[in-house]
This record gives C-alpha cells, sequence and structure tokens, in this order.
C-alpha cells in the first residue's frame, strides 16, 4: 500500500510542478523557440580545380607608366575663316554654270556666266565719259592757243584745264566701274564671267540656271571652302575640363582609318556649357592631308595629361572577355584558380595590355585565360 502511494506521488510530481509553472504565468522561452536555421555553403562558382595546374603557366604582371588620357567624340567642320562666299558684282540673269556642288575648283576658274544690264550700262557710261574728255582735251588745246595769242584771259584757261581734269576723273571712274564688273573695255559683253576667289570645294550652292541674282545681295551663289586644314569639334564634360588647355595636342582617329591617327590642336574652348548634357565644345584645329576628313566625319580624340600614371600590364591572352566583362584567373588554394573581375585597359606593343583595375603590379596571373576556361568547360 505505501509502495502504491508513492509512486501515484512520483507520477504525479511532472503534473503539480507544471501546475506551479501555470501558477507563476512564466514558459520556458527555450522551449517555445523555432529549431536553428540550417546553412548550406554552396561552392564558389569562380573557382575551378583542375588535375593538372602545372599545364597553365603563369606570368607577373608588370607595370607601365603613361600619362593619363580623355577620349571624347567630335566631327569635322569646316574652318569658318578659309569659307569664302562667292559674289556677283553685278545683277541678272545666270545663263550658264560651270561647277556645281562639291567640285574642287582652283582660284580664277569660271563658275558661272550672268547676262546683266548693268553691264551695258556701265559701258554706256564709260563710253560716254571717254568722249567727254576727248571733247574736254580738244577745248582745252584750243583754250591753249588763244591764251598763248593773248585772246583769252588766264581765267578762261583755267576753266578748261578744270573741265578736262574733271572729264579724265569721269573717264577712270567708269573704266574702274566696268573691271569691278569684270568686264574688258576693248571687248564688252553683257555676260560677265563670275570667278572663284579661292581654290577649295564648293560647300554650298544657292543657283541654278536661268535663275536671278542679285549683285552683292545674299543668298550668295556659292561658298568655296578651303579644306586643307579643318575644325574639329569635341564635346568634352563640364568634369572633364581640367584634362584640357589651349595649345594642347591630341590625337585623332577616324573611324574611316583605323591605322591613320592625325594630331590636332586646341584653339578654343567654348565660354558656355551646353545646358542639357552638361559638355563645352573643345575647337581644334587639324591638317587635313588628302583631304581624308570629309565634313560631318565622327572622330575621337585622346587628349593625354601631363603627368604620367603607373598602369598594371600583363599579356593580351591572360585576359578573357566573357560576358561583357573582362576577367583574369589567378591561382588559388588546393591546384584551384580563382577568376576575378578586372577592367581592361589599352593595347600595347609585344602583345600586351592595360588593366586599369581589379589587379596590381605583381599579382602573378594565368597566361592564357582562355584555354584554362575552355578546359574547365569541357
Amino acid at each position: 500500500m505505501k509502495r502504491r502511494i508513492l509512486i501515484e506521488v512520483v507520477l504525479s510530481a511532472p503534473l503539480l510542478l507544471a501546475l506551479f509553472a501555470c501558477g507563476e504565468g512564466k514558459a520556458d522561452p527555450k522551449a517555445e523557440a523555432p529549431p536553428p536555421t540550417q546553412v548550406e555553403h554552396v561552392a564558389d562558382l569562380d573557382t575551378v580545380k583542375v588535375d593538372h595546374p602545372d599545364q597553365f603557366p603563369l606570368v607577373t604582371a608588370g607595370e607601365h607608366k603613361a600619362a593619363p588620357t580623355l577620349n571624347v567624340t567630335g566631327t569635322v567642320n569646316p574652318d569658318v575663316t578659309r569659307n569664302v562666299p562667292v559674289i556677283s558684282l553685278a545683277a541678272g540673269r545666270v545663263v550658264d554654270i560651270k561647277a556645281r556642288l562639291g567640285d574642287v575648283v582652283k582660284k580664277g576658274q569660271i563658275l558661272m556666266q550672268v547676262q546683266s544690264s548693268e553691264v551695258s550700262g556701265a559701258f554706256q557710261q564709260y563710253l560716254k565719259s571717254v568722249n567727254d574728255e576727248r571733247l574736254a582735251n580738244t577745248q582745252l588745246d584750243r583754250a591753249q592757243i588763244l591764251y598763248d595769242k593773248g585772246a583769252i584771259a588766264q581765267k578762261d584757261l583755267q576753266v578748261a584745264q578744270a573741265a578736262e581734269e574733271d572729264a579724265k576723273v569721269d573717264e577712270d571712274t567708269t573704266l574702274q566701274q566696268l573691271k569691278v564688273l569684270g568686264v574688258n573695255q576693248d571687248h564688252p559683253s553683257a555676260v560677265v564671267n563670275v570667278v572663284s576667289p579661292i581654290s577649295g570645294i564648293i560647300v554650298e550652292q544657292n543657283v541654278t540656271n536661268a535663275a536671278g541674282v542679285q549683285g552683292l545681295a545674299s543668298p550668295n551663289p556659292f561658298t568655296v571652302s578651303d579644306l586643307s586644314d579643318v575644325w574639329i569639334l569635341c564635346d568634352v564634360y563640364e568634369n572633364d575640363l581640367d584634362a584640357v588647355h589651349t595649345g594642347q595636342f591630341a590625337d585623332i582617329h577616324l573611324a574611316a582609318y583605323p591605322g591613320k591617327v592625325l594630331k590636332g590642336r586646341i584653339d578654343n574652348i567654348g565660354p558656355i556649357l551646353d545646358p542639357n548634357i552638361r559638355t563645352a565644345k573643345v575647337r581644334l584645329q587639324v591638317p587635313n592631308p588628302g583631304g581624308i576628313m570629309r565634313i560631318g566625319m565622327f572622330v575621337t580624340a585622346t587628349f593625354y595629361g601631363k603627368h604620367p600614371e603607373t598602369h598594371t600590364v600583363v599579356p593580351a591572352t591572360a585576359v578573357m572577355h566573357l560576358h561583357d566583362r573582362d576577367w583574369v584567373f589567378i591561382p588559388a588554394e588546393n591546384s584551384s584558380f580563382k577568376r576575378i573581375e578586372v577592367k581592361g585597359g589599352e593595347m600595347l606593343p609585344n602583345n600586351m595590355q592595360e588593366v586599369n583595375s581589379g589587379i596590381s603590379p605583381g599579382t602573378r596571373v594565368v597566361a592564357n585565360a582562355l584555354e584554362l576556361q575552355n578546359t574547365v568547360d569541357q
């Protein structure tokens, strides 16, 4: 009987403890906490392990000192100081056009012919002035004879001399007017030749056959441009303006001629920024040998800083371009290699390439990254 009572007391002890705990109004926080989270470690996808790492030789990244560069885009434009309008001094009707837009012309070459009534009027005035001068000269000779014989007073001789001088001035003036209009007084014609004032290329044409032209009035029939030197206008962002200055030289690269590098000199930096894209116009004066640069061409201008910077260099084969990014492989533990992202730079002689970021000089990298990647992908 005592044993049965003892067993019941022992069995009821947990129940009594639970009731006691409830009576206190407190619960065990550990009993109510969720089970701990299980973390599963995934292998690094940029780390590869190979059986024979000695098959992939390593090279040490070197260093290369070069001036900092700034690459900007620009367009080819004519030098406005070499743009010369072709002016017809005589108003009239175009009877013949001997040159067209885009033609290469020489100085003095006839571009068009204009039939002008002004020429006829000017030649008429010239003939009249010649006759007046001849008459005035005859009257002066007669007055001189009469004066010598005492038939007229000195003042009458002076009047004849003044009339002859005025007639001579009128003759010279009308002759110069003919020359300005391009008319030969010995072979007059109502048709005026309009010639090119310089050698160059016709870059603008505003006249056709049978069209009317106004003397010394716009628009000008033609515009001839000397393209032996051109302007290149580049857009330089506000944050990069400290890298350019007047008188600085730049390398000019043409998309049409990849292997051609020209030299240009900054002769003006625009004082006004474009409010939309925050750029300033930088103007370069560039010689145009053979006329290879055409108006409107896109170019890339490279400016170089004054103080050289140190860049990391590796063999070009050590840099792998994958998914629009540049990568290199460096050795890791346990016969493995780690792929790290870098930022490739300019290509250098001897099949070397700059690396702008990601590794530093002295870093050991796989000499042929593409070969290692192909081995991993197999």
